[in-house]
């Protein structure tokens, strides 16, 4: 009887001590497992849904090593944080939201971050800003130079749009002069005379933002472009007036063929510590998979058309901000580097 406790006691120390080892033996491989949390807007916002897509690839293909997690913000200046204080790897931002960050504008004045601030990494679509008028005075606006110093409502301010016509504004020599109103009242304003003219944009150049789709149903527009100057002053600014075909995006003709706009490169960046290797692995991931990318969300277009010019275009925007290595890297190999920017670190 003795013997046969024993044995049963032998046994169950035998398989307790196997169990042990077991767990000893996966804990270490779960302890292992890297985490990339993706900082995003909040849910419903296009910058969680496109979050989403690229996670889910990374997922697909980075392996069983990695987990690839959307955390969502109630704003993109609170993605940015949250990776710059280390809660994050890749922070939802745009190239203008880069330059209030490296420039100490608000919301960033005052701010330093505990882990260090955001560099170029992966730009990922684009928005295009461009000036629209009443149809009825468009023939009083043949440059951006008729709205210097006048009333104009160029999208809610702080918004990343307004502060692209800001900076456009700016790289041209021109007064700035915003009116607040309520999107909902672009019609009647234009109606009024209260604006001068108001800028729109489109999402990858197809897709208008609802209220413009409201308002140009209850108004003829036309379209204003800048002048070969303007266009020349812009690009020289790091702002490179891109074509938009306005039949893609309006329900009504604007009085031109192509509009030209200048884009904002929105981005999930992260800082310039994480591992060079690891994101160049992910940056070619996202590059042999972009038709994925398109599949997954139809605003990845103009990226699956030209990654790598996306990429280079994105640094180009703000080329005083630092580049990861891991994107520089990238655009080595692919041959649109310049050597006036600087690397992350070096």
């Amino acid at each position: 009887m003795l013997f046969a406790k024993s044995r049963i006691l032998s046994t169950l120390v035998a398989v307790g001590a196997t169990v042990a080892i077991s767990l000893a033996a996966i804990q270490p491989a779960e302890a292992q497992r890297q985490t990339i949390r993706f900082a995003t807007s909040n849910v419903g916002s296009y910058g969680y849904a496109v979050g989403n897509v690229i996670s889910e690839i990374l997922q697909q293909n980075l392996g069983r090593g990695y987990a690839v997690v959307v955390q969502p913000y109630p704003s993109t200046s609170g993605a940015m944080r949250s990776v710059m204080d280390g809660d994050g790897e890749f922070g939802y931002t745009a190239d203008v939201g880069m330059r209030s960050l490296y420039d100490g504008d608000r919301p960033y004045d005052n701010y330093n971050p505990a882990r260090g601030k955001l560099v170029h990494t992966l730009y990922v679509y684009p928005m295009e800003t461009f000036m629209l008028v009443s149809d009825r005075r468009k023939g009083e606006f043949n440059s951006y130079k008729d709205f210097d110093g006048k009333p104009g409502y160029y999208t809610p301010a702080g918004f990343m749009n307004w502060l692209n016509m800001r900076r456009v504004f700016a790289a041209l020599g021109y007064e700035f002069n915003h009116v607040e109103i309520d999107n909902s009242t672009v019609a009647d304003a234009f109606e009024a005379n209260t604006i001068q003219g108001s800028a729109g944009y489109t999402t990858a150049g197809v897709s208008l933002p609802t209220y413009w789709r409201e308002a140009e149903l209850r108004a003829n527009l036309a379209a204003v472009n800048p002048t070969d100057a303007e266009m020349e002053k812009l690009r020289a600014a790091g702002l490179n007036p891109v074509q938009v075909d306005p039949s893609k995006a309006f329900s009504q003709e604007l009085g031109v063929e192509s509009i030209w706009a200048v884009p904002i490169y929105f981005a999930y960046n992260v800082r310039g510590d994480m591992d060079a290797d690891l994101i160049k692995n992910i940056l070619d991931i996202l590059y042999a998979n972009k038709d994925k990318l398109v599949e997954g969300d139809a605003g990845f277009g103009p990226l699956a058309d030209d990654f790598v010019g996306t990429q280079a275009a994105g640094v180009a925007a703000n080329p005083d901000i630092p580049v990861h290595p891991g994107l520089a890297a990238f655009l080595k190999e692919h041959g649109q580097w310049n050597d006036s920017w600087t690397i992350a670190g070096q």
